[in-house]
């Protein structure tokens, strides 16, 4: 062999050795027996009569079964429907549940799909944004819902927004936390360079396999000091089982895989639904711009609050979303 062919040969080798300790370290991190998947399967259906009105519990909706949180179900109070981001579960929201409850609403906080177990299916157009809005929308019949308050963080808030502009006559008020009207952050990423920095990270996460590969290696070492060293141990003790389950981390990272390009239409319709807008004015994802232009979207009640925080309101600003939450909800209550 040339000795420029055998050169050629090690580099390539040498160049694979990282991708090959990063896979075994993914796979190494996997749970085979499926624990999590176990446990979600074994929990109560909503449709049972016998089902406690707070708790852990299975909803199924189109055939797939949602795990979900609810409080006072049984209540006369409005209901409530919480949304929360990547890559969390419905535990994020469990302090916001708790006060709702004790309001006397009707709360359900649910692991929307790819990460309840039971709601997971394969392929990227299978997480495309009209399936995650009629998730919601399925949630809300399945529970009794006709109209109902929607909050939701992150991509959760993605999806909220998307639910409020799909099916307006459900919503009674909507609460977003850090992601702004989609139309609004369209527009900042394709004119506003300081949001496309910020957003870099998207492109990486539609890539296949590498991102699987470096998030979950190690037991998500790279989650758990970047994103995760904000939240409460118990929290991200429940997001590593879900992660751990094989083909859960492609599940989430399929709903970036499913977005809609920048050079793609976004939904420009104005809500009229009461909304409460909270921001974090040190967030590395969503900058500033998509903020100021989302007033344009808005044409009925809008509450703008800026916090001096980072991306993890609901970690490290409760008092204050509870506080905005709570009177946003009771000021568009029926009762």
């Amino acid at each position: 062999m040339h000795w420029l062919e055998l050169l050629i040969l090690s580099v390539a080798a040498l160049a694979l050795i990282p991708l090959l300790v990063l896979f075994v370290g993914t796979l190494l991190s996997l749970d085979p027996g499926r624990a999590h998947a176990a446990a979600s399967a074994a929990l109560p259906l909503l449709a049972d009569p016998a089902v406690s009105p707070d708790g852990l519990l299975r909803i199924r909706v189109a055939g797939m079964d949602f795990r979900a949180r609810v409080a006072n179900l049984r209540g006369r109070g409005d209901g409530v429907i919480l949304l929360h981001g990547w890559p969390q579960t419905s535990a994020s929201w469990q302090p916001v549940m708790t006060e709702l409850a004790r309001l006397g609403y009707r709360v359900a906080a649910f692991d929307q799909r790819g990460y309840s177990p039971g709601a997971r299916p394969t392929g990227i157009a299978a997480y495309a944004l009209e399936q995650l809005v009629a998730d919601v929308i399925g949630i809300a019949d399945a529970l009794g819902f006709d109209r109902f308050h929607l909050a939701g963080h992150d991509w959760g808030a993605a999806v909220g927004w998307s639910v409020l502009i799909a099916r307006p006559d459900r919503i009674l008020s909507w609460s977003a936390l850090s992601i702004a009207h989609p139309a609004a952050f369209g527009e900042a990423l394709r004119r506003d360079a300081d949001q496309r920095r910020r957003s870099r990270y998207i492109q990486f996460f539609r890539l296949p396999f590498l991102p699987e590969l470096l998030l979950g290696f190690n037991r998500n070492q790279l989650m758990r000091r970047v994103m995760y060293r904000h939240m409460p141990a118990e929290h991200v003790a429940e997001y590593r089982r879900m992660l751990a389950e094989p083909g859960a981390l492609t599940a989430v990272l399929n709903w970036y895989r499913a977005m809609v390009t920048r050079q793609s239409p976004w939904p420009r319709e104005p809500v009229k639904q009461p909304v409460l807008f909270i921001w974090g004015n040190r967030d590395p994802a969503a900058g500033r711009r998509a903020v100021e232009l989302q007033r344009d979207y808005i044409r009925g009640y809008y509450r703008y609050v800026e916090l001096d925080a980072g991306h993890w309101l609901l970690e490290c600003e409760p008092a204050a979303v509870l506080r905005e939450l709570t009177a946003h909800i009771a000021a568009h209550s029926l009762a």
